[in-house]
């Protein structure tokens, strides 16, 4: 379970899995590249994820599709200068999602509440971020050397928390501000990926302790693989995605379509949270 203070309020999934929604403030993500790029749309954009049901908006300002073309941190800096501040009161927690201790560093700095990181705080700087800021942290599954042990995906990403929380724990940051992501889509294949899909119920439980989970499947390959269903038709297998992780323990879903999708968890939620 997930208990965390922000913006003066209390956010736990004892009752509710968290939505989280994607703002790629990029000309070139995978799904939605360009079409918040600008700091008007982007802010508006925002305001629509909360609407319909977001618990927390996901600011990123560089693409990781697969293939992608890297930046540097003063570009994707100058893409958020005017957009984090912007939402700085928007009611909800912003994360960024980077994996340059530089921008979330601005970033926290401008108002943004956690840090989302795609590298799983592979540099120690990060950490030390999340320390100087004391804020909680999504550390994403996300093997760079792209050899996951001998297949062996369930075991590794165990590994790999064991492995972030005791970095966490030498660095002096507290280990209940780490949040794990098991990196769907991130160097694995398209069979662990759905290896991953169908064990994140053993990935919640890692030496006897809980591990709070997020899952981002929204709109990616692995979908496609599984249902031949093109990047425009993933909502709704997406949101099927997200019950079955819900049955399995998962405290946030990141997603693009906030609307059906949060209509779905709400379900999901009443079945199996209880509410």
């Amino acid at each position: 379970m997930i208990n965390l203070k922000l913006h003066g309020k209390n956010f736990n999934t004892r009752n509710k899995t968290l939505i989280m929604g994607i703002l790629n403030v990029t000309p070139d993500s995978f799904s939605d590249g360009g079409f918040f790029y600008s700091p008007e749309s982007a802010v508006n954009h925002a305001a629509k994820l909360i609407a319909d049901g977001a618990d927390i908006i996901d600011v990123g300002a560089e693409s990781t599709r697969p293939n992608f073309t890297p930046i540097d941190a003063d570009t994707e800096i100058a893409r958020i200068e005017k957009i984090i501040p912007a939402l700085k009161n928007c009611g909800v927690p912003i994360s960024i999602d980077t994996y340059k201790p530089q921008v979330a560093a601005v970033a926290l700095e401008l108002g943004a509440d956690i840090i989302n990181d795609v590298h799983g705080l592979a540099d120690d700087e990060m950490i030390c971020v999340a320390k100087k800021f004391n804020a909680p942290v999504i550390a994403m599954h996300n093997p760079l050397d792209k050899n996951i042990s001998d297949g062996y995906v369930i075991a590794d990403i165990k590994n790999f928390f064991r492995r972030t929380l005791q970095r966490c724990k030498n660095f002096g940051l507290n280990p209940a501000q780490i949040i794990f992501d098991v990196g769907i889509g991130f160097g694995k294949t398209q069979e662990e990926n759905l290896t991953v899909l169908r064990n994140l119920r053993e990935l919640k439980n890692l030496d006897g302790v809980e591990v709070p989970l997020l899952l981002g499947v929204s709109r990616k390959s692995v979908i496609g693989y599984a249902t031949g269903f093109d990047v425009t038709n993933r909502d709704e297998a997406t949101g099927a995605v997200c019950v079955l992780a819900i049955s399995q323990g998962v405290d946030i879903v990141r997603v693009h379509n906030v609307k059906l999708i949060s209509k779905m968890c709400k379900m999901a939620d009443s079945l199996i949270r209880g509410k």
